[in-house]
Formats: structure tokens, sequence, C-alpha cells
């Protein structure tokens, strides 16, 4: 894919219950949940946009009624009657994406602002329609991630179970739209197209060159507001 080549629209997950960031979340979103002043779905945005991301959509499920006025109109919504998992958001809001392929994002995890540029090596990365690119980050540079890995990475870039460096899944996945030709309507994981790529050997990776913060509950906020105030 060439460098100048129309930038992936982004699809944004948005739609989860943020049960273990109560109580912030009894009353918020979790995208909304601020982290130093920012709502976190900004704070993910705004590392898409620093590389050139224009279109976004995101899914929403809990308080969606939020997240459309927090956006006023100027962010596709899909609106999910009931949770539809990962791969079910991504695959029912497949018709407002534009693109392909398409960056998938979690609304939870973010690396500081203007501190890499991933999202253009993922780009690289993608060099076949049945590829998927995921964005890895580093254990010792990770917070508010309390596995000790996910995967590993080959020297080759090739994301395996037991080859290479341990990384953990940043969040962020660059696919096309015919990872979704035989799935299942309704709820469904992404997982279940990582694991399928992975045993065809198209599952990719990409390191982020940078710190991860993951803020899945109380701690992983505290821990990102004080890496960011430092």
């Amino acid at each position: 894919m060439s460098a100048d080549a129309r930038f992936p629209d982004v699809m944004l997950l948005a739609a989860g219950l943020g049960t273990r960031l109560k109580p912030l979340t009894d009353t918020l979103p979790k995208p909304l949940v601020p982290v130093g002043g920012v709502p976190l779905i900004e704070r993910i945005m705004a590392n898409a946009r620093a590389e050139g991301a224009k279109r976004f959509a995101a899914n929403a499920h809990y308080r969606a009624d939020q997240l459309l006025a927090h956006f006023g109109g100027l962010l596709k919504v899909n609106r999910e009657d009931t949770l539809l998992d990962t791969g079910g958001g991504v695959k029912a809001a497949l018709p407002m994406l534009a693109s392909d392929p398409f960056f998938v994002m979690n609304t939870d995890a973010f690396w500081p602002a203007g501190s890499d540029a991933p999202l253009a090596r993922m780009r690289a990365r993608f060099a076949d329609p049945a590829d998927i690119v995921l964005l890895c980050a580093q254990p010792a540079r990770a917070s508010g991630f309390a596995r000790s890995h996910d995967f590993c990475l080959d020297p080759m870039g090739r994301i395996t179970l037991d080859y290479g460096a341990p990384v953990i899944y940043a969040g962020v996945a660059l696919m096309g739209r015919t990872a979704f030709d035989n799935t299942p309507d309704g709820a469904f994981s992404l997982n279940v197209l990582f694991e399928e790529a992975l045993n065809e050997e198209r599952l990719k990776g990409v390191v982020l060159d940078a710190p991860w913060f993951h803020v899945g509950d109380a701690e992983g906020l505290a821990a990102a507001e004080r890496a960011l105030a430092s």
C-alpha cells in the first residue's frame, strides 16, 4: 500500500459496559471517562488523527445517547440494541466504513500524543486482503495490563504463540472486509478472526515504540494519569 493512498477508515469499539471502571461508569459510558481531563475516546482518535485519519465510525450500546451527544453528529455511530461483542460490532458497522482495509481501535488504550507513528508501519505490513496486522506493545512499556503477554512476535514480524519476543495486543488491528465473509450474524469476538489468521500464518505484528496505557480499571486509570502528569 502506497504512503499516499487514502488513509483507512477507523472503527472505534465503544459499546462496552465498563463495569471495572465503576463508579465512574455509573454515569458515563467508558469511552467518555476522562484521563488527565481528556475523554478516552478522544485520546484514541488523536492517535489516529496524528497519522492522517479523517473518517471514523463507532458502535455504541451503554449510555449511547451520551456518546452521540458528545460528538454532535460528527461521528457515525451504530447503536447496538444488544451487545454484539467486538467482531459482531465491527461486522454490523461495515456499511459505515468505506475503505478496505480499515483500522479497528479499542477505546480503552492509547499512547502519548506524538510519541510514535505506528499506524504507518501497520499499513506497510498489510500486503494481502487476508492479512490482519496487530499493533503490539512491549510488556515492559505497558501499564494497566495484568497478564504477562498475549502473543509472541517472530523476527519476520509474524505473530506466533510460542516463538519470538513476548508482546501484548495493543488494541489496534488493520484488517480487510474479507475477514468477515464467513462470520455469523450476531455476537462474536474478533479473537476468532485473529486465531484463523494466526493458523494461516497471516497474523502480523508491528511493535509500538512508545509507552502504552490500558485503562480497563481504576488502577489502570490512575497509572495512566500519573505517567501523563510526570
